[in-house]
């Protein structure tokens, strides 16, 4: 049975653990607000983005003129998986279900006698990736030191990929984020980007407007193509702040209060714990002085 001053310690550790929990809590809490608005305000124009090129897309598809970006390779052998997670824990399942969704992609490719190829975005996606797929992994990006998220941060991730395309390293690009749905939700997401899948127009919407482009098509879709590839990303980074402050806000609540349970229980065995000693000693004493 441990001592009172062992029981004491465990407490005074528990109550300086749910200190920290708590105050992990507050600063995800006055984070997420700003990264929950970046994250809501590049939806509209990414989602918009993916309406027009898809538009665009539709009047070249199957040229020979079509750029390579959209049109791809014509092969579905070599995938790129880039898996975009948090630089730290702490943050529930959030990490861990990116990756998940990933894993499964890449044993379903496999299974399927396609070579997989990873790119890691977050030093724990690729903390939990290199365990299995050590050698499939061809370069990582660390964002440890950012302390704001910004364009140019995409840009660069974007232009490893195009320069993996052009040499011809892989055929299909799928990206892998969390979207952020909620404080308490936030959805794996797995998004194709090269070549891009634009979504299908809905039947509700009516008849889709004809539209007359200077220069031509192909020439819009040179240009803005690359730029797509980097807004993708960009989108994923900011959909993957918010999800995290999210995800860490949820989970140090948890530990706040499973650390006050946990000091009511242990408080409780002391208080019993000294109260036995107490009895004992009272009956060693009267014990005593009835031998006398």
């Amino acid at each position: 049975m441990p001592s009172l001053k062992d029981l004491r310690n465990r407490i005074a550790s528990t109550k300086a653990t749910q200190k920290i929990t708590k105050a992990m809590q507050m600063v995800a809490a006055s984070k997420l607000r700003r990264a929950q608005v970046a994250a809501e305000a590049a939806r509209p124009f990414a989602e918009r983005m993916d309406k027009m090129l898809g538009n665009i897309a539709a009047a070249v598809a199957g040229l020979d003129t079509a750029p390579r970006l959209l049109a791809g390779t014509g092969r579905d052998q070599v995938h790129l998986l880039i898996v975009a997670t948090g630089e730290r824990g702490l943050a529930g399942a959030f990490n861990s279900a990116i990756v998940r969704l990933a894993r499964e992609r890449a044993n379903a490719l496999i299974a399927q006698g396609k070579e997989v190829k990873i790119l890691t975005v977050g030093r724990k996606g690729y903390d939990q990736l290199r365990r299995l797929y050590e050698k499939q992994i061809v370069d990582r990006v660390e964002l440890r030191g950012v302390r704001s998220i910004g364009y140019g941060n995409a840009e660069d991730i974007a232009q490893k990929v195009r320069e993996l395309f052009d040499r011809g390293e892989f055929d299909v690009a799928t990206l892998f984020y969390s979207r952020f749905k909620s404080v308490i939700s936030q959805i794996p997401t797995a998004q194709q980007i090269i070549p891009p899948v634009f979504p299908a127009a809905s039947a509700d919407a009516g008849p889709s407007a004809a539209y007359e482009y200077e220069p031509d098509e192909e020439d819009i879709l040179a240009e803005l193509l690359p730029r797509y590839v980097a807004v993708q990303i960009y989108r994923a980074l900011l959909e993957n702040a918010a999800s995290f402050y999210g995800a860490q806000m949820s989970a140090m609540d948890n530990a706040t209060r499973n650390a006050g349970e946990m000091i009511k229980k242990q408080t409780l065995k002391y208080n019993r714990t000294r109260q036995a000693q107490i009895t004992k000693e009272l009956i060693e004493i009267i014990s005593g002085a009835e031998a006398l």
